[in-house]
């Protein structure tokens, strides 16, 4: 009876054995494969020198880093989503659009500019118009183009400096387009 107990108790041992190494090498691999997603550029120059705990470490750093730029997007696009978000609405339940539109934004991108234009379909100009301004302030428009949404037109103009030591004066150009846009306010 007492040789059958001490045998139970030791295949009992070795099971634990075979089981807490086989969950060692199965930690180790889920390391290892968190590891190999994280992009290089946040990795040291020796990620195989690198130490579990370490691995751990970025893993947990690259994480915190993901969550950070998550919840720069999301106020990013919330500050989007107030744009496009309509005020009121009339009898028949359409939007009105916002009282802040147009919106004209420009962004200088070295030797060439690019004009954000948001105007509602009430407040309608024609796109040529926005190209002669820039075409008269000495640039070429190399792209533009529009697109509607709902009740709101976007319009994006790409364009180049025809000579690269005159420049452009993005300042200029702004207070140009403000005052083509200015009297559709009015309406």
């Amino acid at each position: 009876m007492k040789n059958t107990n001490t045998t139970v108790t030791a295949s009992s041992k070795l099971d634990r054995k075979t089981i807490e190494r086989n969950r060692r090498i199965h930690m180790k691999a889920l390391c290892f494969k968190l590891v190999s997603i994280i992009p290089s550029k946040y990795l040291k120059p020796t990620k195989d020198m690198l130490s579990q705990q370490d691995q751990l470490d970025l893993a947990a750093t690259y994480i915190k880093h993901l969550r950070e730029r998550i919840e720069k997007l999301k106020g990013e696009k919330e500050q989007a989503m107030k744009i496009m978000r309509p005020t009121q609405t009339n009898n028949n339940g359409i939007f009105n659009i916002d009282s802040e539109l147009p919106l004209l934004e420009i962004k200088e991108l070295g030797s060439g500019i690019e004009v954000m234009l948001i105007s509602g379909v009430n407040k309608n100009f024609m796109l040529y118009e926005v190209i002669s301004v820039l075409e008269e302030e000495g640039v070429e428009v190399v792209a533009a183009n529009f697109s509607t949404v709902d009740d709101k037109i976007f319009y994006t103009v790409h364009a180049q400096v025809k000579i690269s030591r005159v420049g452009v004066e993005p300042t200029r150009v702004y207070q140009k387009l403000q005052e083509l846009i200015t009297p559709l306010e009015s309406w």
